[in-house]
């Protein structure tokens, strides 16, 4: 069975999808913008790093909704609007997903919601 996720700590999403979804095991968080929930209307100040943690605090405050963590991460995908900004987006997210670290793809796209420089979103499993 599937179930929404609300996490109160996460951004509310900005269209017609949930914030994240649980079914079974698995828990996918949707992608996940660098919006603070306290200024839902804009993206945080400062460049991809900043962006970058950002975007981890918010797919983290999802996941903790459902008891799970970041070391549940099985699979990320990110969206980045300049693939030159792929390294300090891996110094920022190394920190966070430690060995045995999740499968990952890395598209660059030419444009995100409000500007965002990142995008990501995840599969779990509890």
């Amino acid at each position: 069975m599937k179930y929404a996720i609300n996490a109160p700590a996460a951004p509310e999403s900005i269209g017609p999808y949930s914030q994240g979804t649980t079914a079974g095991r698995l828990v996918f968080a949707s992608g996940q913008l660098p919006i603070a929930p306290e200024h839902p209307h804009h993206i945080v100040p400062g460049g991809i790093r900043e962006q970058t943690e950002q975007v981890i605090a918010n797919v983290n405050a999802l996941l903790a909704e459902v008891d799970c963590s970041l070391s549940d991460v099985a699979q990320t995908n990110v969206y980045l609007t300049d693939i030159r900004d792929l390294q300090a987006f891996n110094e920022v997210y190394a920190r966070y997903f430690t060995p045995p670290a999740p499968a990952r793809s890395v598209v660059a796209v030419s444009a995100l919601p409000m500007g965002a420089l990142v995008e990501m979103d995840c599969v779990a499993c509890r």
